[in-house]
Order: C-alpha cells, then sequence, then structure tokens
C-alpha cells in the first residue's frame, strides 16, 4: 500500500498535468505509471526524475533492451518490487526473450554471489583492474 494516495488526473495540477501529457506522448500511450502518481505529490521532484529518466533512457550508445536490463539489475540489487516488474515488462516489450531474462536473472545471483564473497573476503584490488 502506497505511503500517499496516488495523484489521480482529475486531482491533479496543471503544472502535473502538463508532465503526465509528456508521458503519454514520449511513450505512446495514455497510461499513467503508479510511480509517477506517487510522485506528483511534488511536482518540482516529478518534473525532475521524468526529464532525469526521458534523457538517460532515451537514445545513446548502449541500446533500449540493454538499458532497460541494468535497471532490473539495479532494481533486484536494490530490492524494489516495483521497478523490477516495471523494467521487465519494458525490456519484454522492447523484445526481452525468456532465454535473455532467464540469462540475465542467472547473471544478477552470480554477480550478487561473488560481490558478496569479495567483500566477505576483503579480497585486494589487482593493480592491474585499477585506472
Amino acid at each position: 500500500m502506497a505511503t500517499r494516495p496516488l495523484i489521480s488526473d482529475h486531482d491533479a495540477s496543471p503544472e502535473v498535468l502538463a508532465i503526465f501529457d509528456d508521458i503519454r506522448k514520449t511513450r505512446g500511450t495514455d497510461y499513467i505509471n503508479n510511480f509517477w502518481r506517487g510522485l506528483a505529490h511534488d511536482p518540482v521532484e516529478l518534473k525532475s526524475v521524468w526529464n532525469d529518466l526521458k534523457r538517460i533512457m532515451g537514445p545513446g550508445s548502449l541500446d533500449p533492451l540493454t538499458k532497460e536490463m541494468i535497471y532490473i539489475a539495479v532494481s533486484v540489487a536494490n530490492s524494489c518490487e516495483y521497478c523490477a516488474h516495471s523494467h521487465t515488462a519494458a525490456a519484454t516489450a522492447k523484445g526481452m526473450t525468456p532465454e535473455q531474462h532467464n540469462e540475465l536473472l542467472a547473471t544478477i545471483a552470480m554477480a550478487a554471489k561473488t560481490n558478496h564473497l569479495a567483500t566477505a573476503l576483503q579480497i585486494p584490488v589487482d593493480e592491474l583492474f585499477k585506472v
């Protein structure tokens, strides 16, 4: 359950509605995720996060599917159920296959295991790896 009510279009300020309209236009959908509706209590933060996300997840040297898969990995590492579901849906919409999803999850699990082992053992970083 959300800690604050989600802002509906009916209850949104004109500033929030303008951001919701940009989200709809950018994503080519009429749907506004609950994440954005929760952030809408603070229009300044809503606008800031949306603009940053739009820039980061937009065109760049990494393809959109890779960006979504990175988002899934970080969401799992941070135990963000909402983000893991949201970005798995986005990655699937961008073409992630079940086999890719399986491999991604196996990679996340292996990275977590080896990260914990290296941390627990306090393994010093090889000089060769340092820039």
